[in-house]
């Protein structure tokens, strides 16, 4: 803390104030790095913390003239060492207590108004234009939430359909009684993590602090 302004400080304590992890955002084979950047800067400004980046034939591009920086400010976990990223990916979130939530039309869908964030924590699944989501994510999803639409086109652009749900649904876990704020221990490791990307040679002071104690 005192390496830095304290100004600085007090920003990314009131960003992580603000920060969530009851909602995910997760991009499966997402070929377009324009797209894909422009959902981490939108997640981001809606204070979502964790981003999931599955890569089973694509593998992702950071553009930093997307993200504007943005991604030093999130966890991003990828996923691309196994047979099936996918169902890993699934595996993970699910034994942490998230519900699969495919953004894709089906027969069983929910409108984005009416979908209902008190059942638990939700990681929201986003794929590509062309062939949206793979078929074990559709497979393996506990509900399928759709984006109402009244024109001819069938499809919004990625990155706008994640800003139409991110905001709608962070704007309503905002207004709930939902405990959706980050612990004490995962502001504690964000910030550490927040400040050393802001010193140079940041282990060295770390190891000079211990020392001196």
């Amino acid at each position: 803390k005192k390496f830095v302004l304290e100004e600085r400080y007090q920003n990314f304590q009131n960003v992580l104030n603000n920060r969530t992890r009851y909602i995910t955002v997760v991009l499966e084979d997402i070929f377009q790095s324009q797209n894909a950047s422009a959902v981490l800067r939108t997640a981001d400004c809606f204070g979502i913390q964790d981003v999931h980046v599955i890569e089973n034939k694509n593998v992702y591009q950071l553009n930093p003239d997307v993200t504007l920086g943005s991604s030093n400010w999130l966890n991003i976990n990828k996923y691309k060492n196994k047979e099936n990223n996918t169902l890993d990916t699934i595996h993970h979130l699910k034994n942490n207590g998230y519900r699969i939530i495919a953004t894709s039309p089906h027969k069983n869908d929910v409108d984005l108004e009416h979908f209902d964030l008190s059942k638990g924590k939700t990681a929201l699944f986003f794929g590509t234009e062309i062939n949206g989501l793979s078929d074990i994510v559709l497979e393996n999803a506990d509900e399928y939430l759709k984006i109402p639409m009244f024109g001819f086109t069938e499809s919004f652009n990625i990155s706008v359909s994640a800003a139409i749900v991110l905001y709608d649904l962070t704007t309503k876990l905002r207004k709930s009684e939902i405990i959706w704020q980050l612990s004490d221990t995962e502001k504690d490791e964000i910030m550490l993590s927040w400040l050393k990307q802001t010193l140079r040679k940041p282990e060295l002071l770390i190891k000079s602090f211990y020392l001196r104690k």
